[in-house]
């Protein structure tokens, strides 16, 4: 029951929705910097972290100590935010879940897929399931991407698992959320779905750029923490 409450509490799965996230061959999800796109994308694995599934962490920006430090605490959050739950019982939901969670970090921010391909291909030669989704974090689309696209595309192909990618939107803050930002305009025909993070008064709104939004509400969250805003409920 405990998973079950926690999928349904994630803003992902109330944005976007698990059939969604599942299906997308590459989903995006964009913002100016430090608004929350990493967590956000947390908060989309952790919905397939919650179903059983395993799921793999690519991070360009951070090693993997913060990384696992940032799936702690959005599951934590999570667990706060659904009201009292025995802490035990929460602990040992995370140790039976985190364990499926696997990741690989580049420091020098470059993207290696032939590296990728060989990872994925170790869980096959292991007889081992295969990851659910890929969360890839800190590919840099001001710069030309068409070549790593184009090869994660191949990856998608051979493999059929689902790609989230963070977006860094414009940074000196002229973003209009009523049109599709550059660097996903430059790259429209590769993406499935994307979600806009906009910062409106106090809160962070979702927008929907690409694909569909499955809650006809639009909600807004908590800056703190990307869960839906109490006073949304």
């Amino acid at each position: 029951m405990l998973k079950k409450d926690l999928v349904l509490r994630s803003s992902a799965e109330r944005i976007i929705g698990c059939s969604q996230i599942e299906k997308t061959r590459f989903g995006a999800i964009l913002s100016r910097a430090g608004v929350g796109k990493t967590t956000f994308l947390v908060q989309i694995a952790l919905t397939q972290l919650l179903q059983g599934k395993k799921i793999l962490h690519i991070s360009l920006l951070e090693g993997m100590d913060k990384i696992n430090i940032r799936y702690s605490e959005t599951y934590n959050n999570l667990v706060d935010s659904i009201g009292y739950v025995d802490p035990a019982k929460a602990h040992k939901l995370w140790e039976e879940i985190e364990s499926n969670k696997v990741g690989i970090s580049y420091h020098d921010k470059s993207l290696d897929t032939s590296k990728i391909r060989d990872y994925l291909n170790s869980f096959s030669a292991a007889n081992l399931p295969m990851p659910g989704i890929i969360i890839l974090d800190g590919l840099d689309f001001e710069q030309d991407v068409t070549t790593q696209l184009s090869e994660l595309k191949a990856l998608y192909d051979e493999f059929s698992i689902p790609t989230w990618f963070s977006i860094q939107c414009h940074r000196d803050g002229s973003l209009d959320p009523e049109k599709i930002p550059v660097q996903l305009a430059t790259y429209n025909d590769f993406f499935d779905n994307a979600f806009l993070l906009w910062p409106v008064d106090s809160k962070i709104k979702v927008i929907c750029l690409k694909g569909e939004n499955s809650n006809d509400q639009d909600l807004l969250l908590d800056p703190a923490n990307l869960i839906v805003a109490l006073d949304q409920e």
